[in-house]
């Protein structure tokens, strides 16, 4: 259980996250702001209550890794980051320009903190199961975490690590599904439905849990339950809405690439920060 102070200062946190997002994608007009809002909850609990980091020392052998498979949503990434010390917060504005470490995709030759390029979808649980394997292999103990896309999980490579990673006993993997029910053509059951989502993952020999992807008491108890997991890797499920936290934004697949107006950007930071702003 954790205390209240530190449930509110993870919320804003994510709203800070939320924040910046829009402010990059307005500077770029170009970027995805949907996908990216709807993981801001998750990567503000990992980069400052959960993953041990050092931003420091970004190549530290001891951290934890991430990897965020559904690369197009690494505007929150770039700004939790940039929140957490990795670089300065000014670099954000450098989003999407020509020789900026802050690529449309992320590169772990260019931006300090990230662990494994994506981008081509599909082979980020993979690349996180070779971390995790590792870890085995080197006797390191830390952990590694991998967000994917639920569009992103109707790709065969996906199923074919959810198998691997239970054969090998991983219990230092943890995936986290980010299930917003959308992907770039359309609703994802329509295009191609998952579920039963959950019972899949069990099947597969995964430790699951189904949890609300905004509650930021639920991923905390989430991520605690699934340290304790033991022989098998861990699996959450979490239910989240695209475009979380601008309310003309939520569940509108327009905004999944759509670079705001002015005039919609200036909206959507009142709504983040409950403060009149202007760019």
């Amino acid at each position: 259980m954790v205390s209240s102070e530190v449930l509110l200062d993870l919320e804003q946190k994510a709203r800070t996250i939320r924040a910046h997002v829009i402010r990059m994608v307005y500077a770029a007009q170009s970027g995805h702001i949907g996908p990216s809002l709807s993981i801001a909850d998750f990567l503000a609990a990992l980069y400052f209550h959960v993953m041990r980091v050092k931003p420091e020392d970004p190549h530290w052998p001891g951290r934890d890794r991430f990897v965020l498979s559904k690369g197009h949503g690494c505007s929150a990434w770039y700004a939790a980051l940039a929140e957490r010390g990795y670089f300065p917060k000014e670099e954000l504005l450098t989003f999407r320009r020509l020789h900026s470490r802050l690529q449309g995709h992320p590169d772990m030759a260019k931006t300090p903190g990230v662990d494994m390029t994506a981008g081509s979808l599909g082979h980020g649980l993979s690349a996180g199961l070779g971390m995790a394997l590792a870890a085995r292999i080197d006797g390191l103990d830390y952990r590694t975490y991998v967000i994917l896309g639920d569009g992103e999980i109707q790709e065969g490579l996906i199923w074919e690590a959810a198998m691997a990673a239970p054969r090998l006993g991983l219990d230092n993997l943890l995936a986290i599904i980010d299930y917003n029910r959308w992907q770039s053509g359309g609703a994802v059951g329509e295009i191609m439905p998952l579920e039963p989502l959950s019972s899949k993952w069990e099947a597969f020999g995964w430790a699951t849990q189904e949890i609300d992807g905004h509650d930021m008491e639920a991923i905390l108890e989430a991520f605690h339950l699934a340290e304790k997991t033991q022989g098998r890797p861990a699996a959450i499920i979490a239910h989240t809405t695209k475009g979380k936290g601008v309310s003309f934004m939520e569940n509108e697949n327009k905004w999944h690439m759509t670079a705001p107006t002015r005039e919609e950007a200036e909206a959507a930071l009142r709504e983040l920060t409950g403060e009149e702003v202007r760019l």
